[in-house]
């Protein structure tokens, strides 16, 4: 019992609050709330003999004379309920149970009573405590300190096992999964095969400091590692890492850590495995009585919890599954492709000399330049080839190369008029081979964008009035001297000397004579 007389008499010899709960051995708090009570009542040292702390308790504070029965007891139930809910807390609902007392002229228990009641409700009816962390609201993982080990079947010699474990505060539920290293893919992986283990994903994920999580430790500010962070993206989760050297920041992953290794680790270290696929089907078996096991302090399980009381609250799972990704950087070369994994990519021209991010899963490879996509590629198999080109990625005048075909000059010709398409087709007939004769006539489309289609029509109209084998040479002779721009002269105006097959000189262009019969 508070001792009033006590904090009186040495209140009235000018004893400090600090002094009084010291010598009385009572809170600051409580000497407080007696004086400012007995300030209000007028109540002050000295005090007749027979007035005893009880007495002085009816006075000072009477209401905690009155029966518990009068007292409005708070609903367990509902208050474990309540603090599933994100931001719900004790003081908040003790808050909302006090106004909900007064409105109903009912006098309600006091905070720490309050909790001292749920705290006995959740030990003897329920699995877990929502005091210190909500259901769903947390995943701690972390790599065991212990290893297990495989054994060569010729040898006998040993490789480790790294053994991965994760754990929800609230139910303690825990997985572990067992992999051959402890680089970013088997990290990624066991936190995919938790998720699905769980099925679902909780609010935040809490890892240690290590590289494969945490590229620059921090305080404040910690850099997470873009592989990882994609991953948490992904599932709709946030990474905080613990503390540099906190262990209390993750403490139930740290339990876990010591009760896996006595009941999983330990307990098999009499079995020889040959096979990491073997080592995790005992793990597996192992976890599952793990989780079955009777709380030693309280009632239910940790599958039990998981079920009834935070299985629930998990966020659920993606429809698929994050896809392991690694990054790297490259510079866009000349010829607009970048390198990834020894096989070559496009990208547009316009980031030639750019550095750019490069994404690369199983079946895809993606560019990035300043967090925007510039290139998606199919990943490029063994045997696929050495380049993999997006006419799109190319300039114009690549893409024309690109397509620059038979079919394609004979299109443009048709285009251009009749001539220009007779034009082409004896250029091409005049040549042994295919590509020559495309050549000369990608010529006769370079001289179309310096003179005009116009111009080009009106010379091989004139060039085939010469010669039914036109040159690209003479079409580009009599668009120099302008000689296109000139009218036709007719059949009946032609001269002697010429026939239909051109000019043909004739003997007095020898300095012969015709001689007369």
């Amino acid at each position: 019992m508070v001792k009033y007389r006590e904090i009186l008499r040495l209140q009235a010899q000018g004893v400090t609050q600090r002094g009084i709960a010291s010598s009385c051995g009572h809170s600051r708090n409580t000497v407080r709330e007696v004086l400012k009570r007995a300030e209000e009542r007028a109540v002050q040292w000295p005090l007749e003999d027979e007035v005893t702390d009880a007495d002085l308790m009816g006075i000072l504070f009477p209401e905690k004379q009155i029966p518990s029965d009068h007292r409005r007891k708070p609903d367990g139930d509902y208050i474990h309920k309540e603090l599933a809910k994100s931001g719900v807390t004790l003081s908040l609902l003790w808050d909302e149970y006090s106004h909900q007392c007064r409105s109903n002229d009912e006098i309600p228990y006091s905070y720490r009573q309050f909790c001292r009641f749920y705290n006995d409700y959740a030990r003897k009816t329920k699995a877990t405590m929502r005091i210190k962390r909500k259901p769903g609201e947390q995943l701690e993982v972390d790599w065991a300190g212990d290893t297990m080990y495989l054994t060569d079947r010729y040898t006998g010699e040993k490789t480790p096992v790294y053994v991965f474990v994760s754990v929800l505060p609230c139910s303690q539920y825990a997985y572990v999964e067992a992999f051959l290293s402890m680089n970013m893919e088997s990290w990624i992986s066991a936190h995919i095969h938790a998720f699905q283990f769980y099925g679902g994903t909780p609010r935040i994920i809490v890892p240690d400091n290590l590289k494969t999580g945490v590229t620059k430790s921090s305080r404040t500010d910690p850099v997470i590692n873009r592989v990882y962070q994609e991953m948490a993206e992904h599932y709709q989760t946030t990474i905080i890492p613990a503390r540099v050297s906190r262990p209390k920041d993750k403490p139930n992953v740290e339990l876990a850590v010591k009760h896996i290794s006595t009941w999983i680790i330990a307990s098999l270290r009499h079995r020889k495995f040959f096979t990491l696929i073997e080592v995790n089907e005992a793990i597996q078996e192992k976890l599952q009585e793990f989780n079955d096991k009777t709380f030693q302090k309280t009632s239910g399980s940790r599958q039990q919890a998981f079920e009834e009381e935070e299985k629930f609250a998990l966020a659920p799972l993606p429809t698929s599954a994050y896809e392991m990704a690694t990054w790297t950087t490259a510079t866009v070369q000349p010829d607009y492709h970048i390198k990834a994994d020894t096989k070559f990519y496009s990208v547009p021209y316009d980031y030639i000399n750019c550095t750019v991010d490069i994404r690369i899963t199983r079946n895809i490879v993606e560019v990035f330049y300043k967090h925007s996509r510039i290139a998606s590629h199919k990943r490029l198999k063994k045997g696929e080839g050495e380049y993999h080109t997006i006419p799109d990625h190319m300039p114009v005048k690549h893409q024309q190369y690109l397509e620059f075909d038979k079919d394609y000059i004979l299109n443009w010709g048709e285009k251009a008029g009749p001539s220009t398409s007779l034009t082409i087709e004896k250029i091409l007939e005049s040549y042994p081979s295919e590509k020559q004769g495309l050549k000369a006539t990608f010529g006769l489309m370079k001289l179309a964008d310096k003179y005009s289609i116009e111009r080009i029509e009106s010379a091989c109209k004139r060039i085939l009035t010469f010669t039914p084998r036109p040159k690209l040479k003479s079409i580009q002779t009599i668009l120099k001297t302008g000689q296109d721009k000139l009218p036709i002269e007719t059949e009946t105006n032609k001269s002697n000397n010429e026939s239909t097959y051109g000019f043909t000189r004739g003997a007095a262009y020898y300095g012969g004579k015709k001689h007369d019969n």
